[in-house]
């Protein structure tokens, strides 16, 4: 945009961002809402986990992997990173001069939205459930919540047993113990961006226990939310003549990247460019 707030470019491009792979399922979310929007997706798989990293050095690397994509010309900037939403979103807002939204607030304003009385019980990794972010956002809207660590989950995801009985074993035990610690549950939020890929087999297993829950997803949620935020920020974007581009970098291996991604993304990513961010 101009000084003036006036949109100039041809169309739309969102930055999106998350410390690996789980983060394309946020961006999947997005080219379904928004599908003429350009789009460049950085996942900093060197330097992942940043569940295991301190505050400060999260921060750092959430901050320099968000330059990187304002650099790359993103209009906005999706943080599709639970553990960077949760400890370094304001840092990052400070740091960059586009709109940047993070994955918690959505995914909790979308449960305020379909919940009927109860808990939330939230599903996420050991670092979100620690960082307490769901419970406060959760809390902010009026609404209870319980948060369920599934440290297990992502490993399953990331080796392709969505479908495997192993995984649905594991989902009922975090499930049974979930419930059985808050048996006014209904509503389901998933909160890290792997498990839209194992939905199925928490449904499966949810009716095998025989107590259904609503259950909200956090990518679709924060792709919701960024249309909103589009909407606003702006108004004037419209549809393009030519095709929407996509760019994937990653700051390890592509060839895992491709193989991983595809998956996550539900599409080949045909090109990922390596990039070095520092340590």
């Amino acid at each position: 945009m101009n000084e003036k707030g006036r949109f100039e470019k041809d169309r739309l491009k969102i930055g999106v961002f998350d410390s690996g792979f789980g983060g394309l399922t946020v961006l999947r979310a997005l080219i379904e809402l928004l599908p003429d929007a350009d789009s460049i997706y950085l996942g900093d798989t060197a330097r992942l986990p940043y569940g295991s990293k301190s505050r400060e050095t999260i921060s750092r690397y959430a901050v320099s992997s968000a330059r990187f994509i304002e650099e790359q010309g993103a209009d906005l900037l999706v943080v599709a990173c639970n553990t960077a939403t949760a400890l370094a979103l304001d840092d990052i807002q400070a740091a960059l001069p586009i709109p940047v939204i993070g994955v918690i607030g959505p995914g909790a304003e979308a449960a305020r939205g379909v919940s009927a009385g109860g808990s939330v019980l939230v599903l996420a990794t050991a670092a979100t459930v620690s960082s307490s972010a769901y419970t406060k956002a959760l809390h902010a809207v009026g609404l209870a919540s319980y948060e369920k660590a599934c440290p297990l989950l992502v490993p399953l995801v990331e080796e392709g047993w969505t479908e495997h009985p192993v995984t649905d074993e594991v989902i009922r035990i975090y499930l049974r113990e979930a419930l059985d610690a808050a048996p006014g549950t209904k509503t389901l939020l998933l909160g890290c961006t792997h498990y839209p890929l194992i939905e199925p087999a928490i449904r499966r297993v949810l009716a095998g226990l025989g107590h259904p829950l609503e259950i909200v997803d956090s990518a679709r949620a924060t792709a919701a939310a960024t249309r909103r935020l589009i909407d606003e920020e702006f108004p004037e974007a419209g549809p393009s003549n030519s095709e929407p581009r996509r760019w994937f970098y990653a700051t390890d291996s592509v060839e895992k990247f491709k193989r991983l991604g595809t998956s996550f993304l539900g599409q080949p990513l045909d090109e990922v460019r390596l990039v070095d961010l520092g340590g």
